[in-house]
């Protein structure tokens, strides 16, 4: 997972600043634990899910492993078990706890872990007090834990979805009715730079490049609730002409008819606050690759690249719904499609692009066991953009690159449509 420092002409003299961005970004992961019962803290439905207590600890792990072990004099690991049973799938660390079988890690328990993460903050604190020289790996672990606090949500959303109780963590999102018209933003193209410029960013998103774009149009919105269901009423999933082949096996072989969390009659989803209806103008959320090329196909459109998102989201403030939010408006849902000229590029939903997840031209994954964290996975995924409402503000930037499997859809994952400009003149 390799990262880059902020440059010299922005990094400041003490290390105040990142002590405080230490404090919060941890405090965080654990405010977002507050409304959950000891028996949510270790719940995981599916090998491609941890549980709470394992994102709490595993972010932890990371800190004692790359920072304090190898740069903090005298330190004593908490416990030389837990780099064993918190370790993700960093080879070069060594073997890992099977990942299917987290779930059966009752011990250490919740309160093992809390004490484990206040002893890494404590040495953590004394650390940056005694060099700046790290910021960069700091920067990096601060980042990794954003992530998780992102896959802790979207984790527990899909485990807590299967308790026929429909258990609420939070409050219900109010929606308004009226969904703007989708209308269409054009770009002229041509030769732009994409990539990271500046800032902190992972080794993904470098190095800086130029492409090619021809004229292209991109959607002022993402897709809603209610586009989609008109997409569902009109036989969209029973329409083999929509889907690409792995996708329409997919549909098939899973009896696939409607978006994770749908109920059968397209009126009510499950939420983190519980069972909730279906708004016709909310966002759109948890749609695979598959689903969201084939809606694409039955809109007429597209999926835009990335490098055309890209381009279009440099220009564009960083706005939207997300984890971060002021406290009473913390849903952890998309919220309602909003009438502007490129509405929620950031927030909300991750948005699907049409591009396969491979390096940038000139790409190298750092050294050592920190480089494994987005190299070794540049194959068989696609690229998702902008963040969503489980993502924090200060974590996002138009050059990140997230990435999943086309068949995943537990994350908070939409669409925004785009087309070839010479297309839609003709």
């Amino acid at each position: 997972m390799g990262g880059k420092a902020l440059p010299d002409t922005v990094r400041q003299d003490d290390t105040t600043w990142l002590a405080d961005s230490y404090r919060r970004i941890r405090q965080f992961s654990e405010q977002l634990c507050t409304p959950l019962l000891a028996e949510d803290m270790g719940l995981q439905a599916c090998p491609e899910t941890s549980p709470p207590r394992w994102h709490l600890a595993h972010t932890t792990w990371f800190f004692e492993t790359f920072l304090l072990k190898p740069h903090l004099p005298g330190y004593q690991p908490a416990n030389p078990a837990f780099e064993y049973l918190f370790n993700s799938y960093y080879n070069g660390i060594g073997e890992q706890y099977p990942r299917p079988q987290r779930h059966l890690l009752s011990r250490p328990t919740n309160d093992e872990v809390m004490a484990w993460r206040h002893q890494v903050d404590a040495a953590m604190d004394d650390l940056l007090a005694r060099t700046d020289s790290l910021t960069p790996l700091v920067q990096l672990g601060l980042n990794h834990e954003q992530q998780h606090q992102e896959l802790l949500l979207t984790d527990l959303k899909y485990s807590l979805s299967f308790n026929p109780l429909s258990p609420a963590i939070t409050q219900p999102v109010d929606i308004p009715g009226d969904t703007p018209p989708l209308t269409f933003q054009s770009f002229e193209g041509g030769l732009v730079e994409i990539g990271a410029c500046g800032g902190f960013a992972f080794d993904n998103e470098t190095p800086r490049h130029k492409v090619w774009l021809e004229p292209f149009l991109l959607a002022n919105r993402p897709v809603t609730q209610g586009e989609f269901r008109a997409f569902i009423l009109d036989g969209g999933y029973r329409k083999p002409d929509l889907w690409l082949s792995d996708g329409w096996s997919w549909v098939q072989q899973q009896q696939i008819e409607r978006p994770l969390y749908w109920n059968p009659a397209l009126t009510e989803h499950f939420t983190l606050a519980g069972q909730q209806p279906l708004h016709d103008s909310q966002i759109l959320a948890h749609v695979n690759y598959y689903e969201a090329d084939a809606y694409a196909r039955w809109a007429g459109k597209r999926l835009p690249t990335e490098q055309e998102w890209e381009h279009a989201a440099l220009s564009q403030a960083i706005a939207g719904t997300f984890a971060d939010s002021p406290s009473d408006n913390r849903s952890f849902q998309p919220g309602a499609a909003r009438d502007a000229r490129l509405a929620h590029l950031f927030g909300d939903v991750w948005e699907w692009t049409a591009s396969a997840y491979l390096p940038y031209p000139g790409f190298q994954a750092a050294h050592g066991a920190v480089g494994e964290y987005n190299g070794k996975f540049m194959c068989n995924q696609m690229v998702l953009r902008g963040g969503s409402c489980a993502s924090s503000t200060d974590h996002l930037r138009a050059s990140y690159r997230n990435f999943f499997y086309p068949h995943h859809r537990w994350q908070f994952s939409g669409i925004r449509l785009a087309c070839d400009k010479r297309a839609n003149d003709g």
